[in-house]
Order: C-alpha cells, then sequence, then structure tokens
C-alpha cells in the first residue's frame, strides 16, 4: 500500500501543486532589498524590472505565493475608482497573490499612475511597476505562476535555482 501511495504522489498531476516551480515554469521573484522583479522562464532570467514596495518592510509580505486573480484596468475599491481613469492608483493590470491567505485581491503587482514611485520604498504593501511593464508581464504569467517575496543580497539567477525554476 505505501509503494503504491508513493507511485501514485509522483506520477500524479496534482503533486507539483503548492510545490516551487518547476524548472522551465514562469516564476516571478520580488527582492525587496534592491526593489527589483524578476521573471523567469525556460530556466532562465528573461527580464528583471524596477519596482516598488511597501513603505516599510512588514507592508510587502514576504514568502512563496501563487498568482490567484488577474485583471486588466483593476477598479480600486477603496476609493471607488474605476478602470481606466486616470486617477486609478493601480494602472492597467492587476496580479494578484495568495499572501497572507488572501484571495489575490488584497496583495499584488500592479501598474501606477504615478510611475516616479517607481524604484521608492511607498506602496501599502503590494509591488508597483510600470504600465507598460506589468502589461508585459500580465501576458507571459498565467493563474498558478508563483511569486517569490523576500529580501536578499543574493542574485536573481542563485534564488531561481535554490527554490527549483533553474537546475543546475
Amino acid at each position: 500500500m505505501k509503494l503504491f501511495l508513493a507511485i501514485l504522489l509522483v506520477v500524479s498531476p496534482i503533486w507539483p501543486l503548492g510545490q516551487n516551480p518547476l524548472p522551465g515554469d514562469p516564476f516571478i521573484i520580488v527582492n525587496k532589498t534592491s526593489n527589483e522583479l524578476a521573471f523567469v522562464q525556460d530556466e532562465k532570467v528573461q527580464k528583471v524590472y524596477r519596482v516598488a514596495t511597501g513603505k516599510t518592510n512588514e507592508l510587502t509580505p514576504e514568502g512563496l505565493f501563487t498568482i490567484t486573480v488577474k485583471a486588466p484596468n483593476p477598479y480600486y475599491r477603496k476609493k471607488d475608482i474605476p478602470g481606466g481613469d486616470p486617477r486609478n492608483p493601480l494602472g492597467e493590470r492587476w496580479i494578484g497573490f495568495n499572501a497572507e491567505d488572501t484571495d489575490g485581491r488584497i496583495y499584488g503587482v500592479h501598474g501606477t499612475n504615478e510611475p516616479w514611485t517607481i524604484g521608492k520604498y511607498i506602496s501599502n504593501g503590494c509591488i508597483r511597476m510600470l504600465n507598460e511593464e506589468v502589461k508585459e508581464l500580465y501576458g507571459r504569467v498565467p493563474i498558478g505562476t508563483k511569486v517569490l517575496v523576500l529580501r536578499t543580497d543574493k542574485s536573481f539567477e542563485e534564488i531561481a535555482k535554490e527554490n527549483g525554476a533553474i537546475e543546475d
């Protein structure tokens, strides 16, 4: 029976759920130390973007999360600002992830109507990108993509290897 369960787990299509990305899978790494986001796919860091993160270290949660929601021109509930409105601080795309047991509608990677904030510690917890860049990323990451948020001095390649997105 134990052998059967072991085989079932290894060949099961649900085996990778909740795990780190498999080599080749799309993977996002956010380094709060440098305020940069790396998009990893096909075992290579494809692109690195400058981002803005939380005003304090605690505001942007750290850990391994999963993208659960994607929305073009997201509605800003806090101030009742519709998507596409130039006053909308969420910009043109929302890529929400399940940090702190949320449903992907609280924490996310999103655009901004304040491009001068990129590179700064200024948000209330989300990860801000330039609108053009978040639209590019939005098109490349499916729901289910893993997002790793951390503070480190390691390179994105080292982090990706440690988390299974790049094989040695």
